[in-house]
Parts: structure tokens; sequence; C-alpha cells
């Protein structure tokens, strides 16, 4: 309950002092702070990996990729070793070291190896020189890139990537089945050079516009068509390889739902299936995560006042209230949305009429209502307005955040410890 028992902003009066606190008791947290209801969160953590180990027998392949989904790498990384979890994926080479420092299984990277990219290449070299590089498997998506690793020194574990309806990266059809028919491939897979431990397909988030119809899997959705296509192939190929070195049996995939596993696994029996889970997993327990930023300063001004670094002004005996969180967290960054519908384009419009006034509506919320930026966010902190009639906070009052965790980075998470 807000003092004065004032609920909203919305009514007109004098400026209210809060007596009592919105959000947090003063003292809990200060700074740019994620807070984590451990309890729940790690109860979805091990409910998601157990109904995946019973639809393909395997325990979810972790994403911790780009900045841990708001939570960090380091910290994914340990979550993935509580989980018990035999393999997770970054996003790219530059990203091992921290995940290896906490995680004890396999660590797969997702960009797929590029010799001709110098900068990754050197990276590539450094991750070849620890001791744990035996842990490190690479991504390939090309001839180039195959070639220059089975001419390489030393052993490598690799997934081959198949260009899927993404068209991102990846071997076609016949180029997959041409390279793993030659002879210094094979004699590199025979020799144990190296290790192909399967298949990787990267799905698109929307279903395959252009995937036809299989016998068999006509009520699937085009997704599932798609990964039983290359399923069957990579099936008919493995099944004339013999020995310990022949390429895996193994699927890994990406972006399916529990449905969607649930049918592939019922159509491709006689392959082994890996799912690949970040945001399902990490953020798939939204309730128990609460971003906000601590109010750092509170600024009742007579009206006309010139605030910021563009000196505008604000509402009528509003007040001017700083919180931490800024650019460098995160905030006032967006992705480009696919503004794929009417709805979607009138609110990208919208947003854009308001942006080119100067108005942008901040992810910070006070009182039940998501507050007004002054001007847009600072490195590190967020000017906002408060309207007349308000409750007024209280230095270490707290504003949740409403934020995208893919862009987010916080001064500390709470409550994991």
């Amino acid at each position: 309950m807000l003092a004065s028992g004032t609920t909203s902003c919305a009514v007109p009066g004098p400026r209210v002092t809060a007596r009592t606190k919105v959000g947090a008791d003063k003292g809990e947290q200060m700074s740019y702070t994620l807070k984590v209801d451990a309890t729940k969160w790690r109860d979805h953590l091990s409910a998601m990996n157990e109904a995946t180990k019973r639809t393909t027998g395997a325990n979810i392949v972790g994403v911790v990729k780009g900045n841990g989904y708001g939570f960090g790498q380091s910290l994914l990384a340990g979550e993935a070793d509580r989980l018990g979890l035999a393999t997770v994926a970054v996003g790219t080479v530059f990203e091992i070291s921290d995940v290896l420092a906490g995680f004890y299984g396999d660590v797969i990277v997702l960009e797929p190896f590029e010799p001709r990219d110098t900068a990754a290449a050197t990276a590539w070299w450094m991750a070849g020189q620890r001791h744990d590089a035996s842990r490190i498997v690479r991504t390939v998506a090309s001839e180039a890139a195959l070639r220059a690793l089975i001419d390489g020194p030393g052993a490598v574990r690799i997934l081959l990537e198949a260009k899927t309806s993404m068209h991102r990266f990846g071997f076609g059809e016949a180029d997959l089945l041409r390279l793993l028919a030659d002879p210094a491939v094979r004699g590199a897979l025979s020799s144990g050079h190296a290790q192909v431990l399967g298949l990787s397909l990267h799905l698109p988030v929307a279903q395959p516009a252009d995937e036809v119809s299989i016998h068999g899997v006509a009520n699937g959705t085009a997704r599932v068509r798609e990964v039983t296509r290359w399923a069957g192939l990579w099936q008919a190929e493995t099944a004339v390889w013999s020995g310990s070195h022949a390429p895996a049996s193994t699927v890994w995939l990406s972006h399916l739902d529990d449905a969607e596993l649930a049918a592939v696994a019922r159509t491709a029996d006689e392959l082994a299936i890996r799912a690949r889970i970040g945001t399902r997993l990490w953020l798939g327990k939204r309730a128990a995560l609460t971003a906000s930023g601590t109010v750092l300063a509170v600024h009742p001004l007579p009206n006309g006042s010139h605030v910021g670094y563009q000196q505008r002004t604000g509402p009528k005996d509003s007040t001017l209230v700083v919180v931490s969180g800024g650019t460098a967290h995160g905030i006032g960054l967006s992705a480009p949305t696919p503004a794929a519908s009417l709805r979607q384009r009138a609110v990208t419009a919208g947003t854009g009429v308001l942006d080119a006034a100067g108005r942008a509506l901040s992810p910070f919320s006070w009182a039940g209502k998501q507050r007004w930026f002054a001007e847009p966010p600072h490195q590190h902190h967020s000017m906002l307005w408060l309207p007349r009639g308000c409750v007024i906070p209280a230095v270490g009052d707290v504003f949740p955040a409403e934020v995208r965790f893919t862009t987010s980075r916080f001064d500390a998470v709470l409550g994991l410890d």
C-alpha cells in the first residue's frame, strides 16, 4: 500500500512523499540488479530438464551464449553443472574461457569454425593450447573449414551443420554427402583425427515456409518435417559406417518446442536427439525474475526547469527521479522487431512518432505504472519524470524494470548464493 492511500499517479494533487516502501526494504539492494527467486527458478530448470530427458533420453544442452541471458555466462555455467548437464553451448570461441572454468562437461561453440576469420583463428589457436581443449566441440559448416581441420595438427571434435531453412550456415544435402565420401575426410575420421559427434540443425523460430509434406509426418509442423528429412539422411549415411570412429548417429536441435521434440523422437527413433535450449530454460520462469533500478536521487522541481544533457522541460509540477540503469546495462536498447502483423506495425509507427517528439516510455515502473524518460538514458543512469499527485520515492527505493534479458547486463544477480 502506498502512503496516504495513493495508488496511482493519474489523480491531480500535491506531491506526496513515500512513508512506506514500494518494492524492497531499504538497504536490501542498490544499483541495477536482477533478483532471482532461487527455489522457483531452479525448480523450473530441473522440471524442464527432466521433461526433455523423458522425451529425448538425454539431458538438455544448455545454451549459455552472449550475455548469459542477463545472468552472465559464468553463473549459468555453474547452474548447468548443478543441473548435471553433460554439455553446454556458447556463441563464439571468444566465450569459451569463462564457461570452461565453471562447467566440467563439453562446450560446443555454435558459431562455425572459419579459418579465414583471422581474429577468431587466433582465438581458436589459443583454445587449442588449453589443458582442457579436449572438452571443446567445434561446429563446422563449410568445406574450407573441414579441410583446414583435417589437414591441421591435433585431434578435433566437431559437429557438422546442415543448411536448414534458416539459410545462415551449413552444408546442403549433396555437399554433405559428397564430403563424407571424400577419401581424405573418411581417412581423418577413421583414424580419429576428426571425431564427428553428429549433425547440427539450427531451425528458425517461425515455421519454415518452404518445407513440403513428408509421408508419415504430414501432420507435423514444418520444423518437424524439416528435421525428419535431415534425420533420415543422417541415419542413412551413418548406417554405412562402422568402427569406433564412425560419425555419431545423433542430431543436435535448436528451436523446437516440447511437442515437436516428441514428434521427432517418434519419427527418428534410431537416432539420438540432443535438444539445445537457452531462452526457454533460463528465462522460462519469468515470475521468478525481477529486474530493478535503485533510486539514486529525487528532485522536486519548479515548473519550467530544464534538465539533463539536452536541457528539456518536464510536465507541470513534476518530480525528477534518477535511477540506476543506463545504456551500459542495456536500458534503452532494443532489437529490431519483425512487424509482421498490422498491430505490430502500428505499435512500431506510434513508438517512432513519440521518439521523434522526444518522448519515450522507460522500462521502469513506479506505483504500478510505466514511467517516462526525461531524456534518453545515460550510460549508467536514467532520469524519469513522476507527475503531480504521485507518491515520491526515497533514495534507496527500487523501480521494477521490464527489460529484454538478452540485452541486459546487471550490476549484481541476487538470490542465488
